[in-house]
């Protein structure tokens, strides 16, 4: 996990802004090995998280919301909420990147020369560019894929009767009408014998 915490450290050197300081030219020229290589999964990973946060939470009032809509128009309404949503991660997840991309040079140099001596940097590079290390990354992704499908199979429902209760209980506090309940689905009749 040793990219994904360089990642990390990348991300938070981003946000802090913190300035380039003067390595020794071969120090910088084992930095800018690492943020090239860095540089593109940095972008990518860090502009949909910056994305999400916000979007996660509108996408919950925007469902709360929709029960308000008469039945009629919920599907509709939906299908536009939904455009604008994509249309949004559209116009901003590139804006993001390419601003995210402008930044890691400076900034990811700075904590790389700050936290790490030459030899470190070497290490990193050599795990970094290793065979061993991409696959390692590849398989990264696809765990936490597997294992966040694994949880929300399990945990979505719970997750889903909890994030009701919580809207229904905030509606309440603010005074608004809470979103009908679901009529109680009617038993399978059985065939009588």
């Amino acid at each position: 996990m040793t990219s994904r915490k360089l990642g990390l450290a990348l991300a938070l050197a981003l946000a802090a802004g913190t300035a380039l300081a003067d390595p020794s030219p071969a120090k910088k020229a084992l930095i800018d090995k690492i943020v090239a290589l860095q540089q593109q999964g940095l972008a990518e990973g860090l502009a949909a998280n910056i994305i999400q946060g916000p979007l996660s939470q509108l996408t919950q009032a925007g469902r709360a919301a929709l029960q308000q809509v008469p039945a009629d128009k919920r599907e509709a309404t939906a299908k536009a909420m939904d455009g604008d949503l994509k249309k949004f991660v559209e116009e901003n997840v590139p804006y993001l990147k390419d601003k995210i991309s402008k930044a890691v040079p400076n900034t990811a140099s700075a904590l790389l020369d700050e936290r790490f001596n030459e030899d470190e940097l070497k290490q990193i590079l050599a795990w970094a560019e290793s065979p061993v290390s991409q696959k390692f990354g590849l398989a990264s992704v696809e765990l936490q894929k597997a294992v966040a499908q694994k949880v929300m199979s399990e945990a979505g429902p719970t997750l889903d009767g909890r994030l009701k209760t919580l809207q229904a209980n905030l509606a309440k506090q603010l005074g608004l009408q809470p979103p009908p309940a679901a009529a109680p689905k009617p038993a399978a009749s059985t065939p009588k014998k």
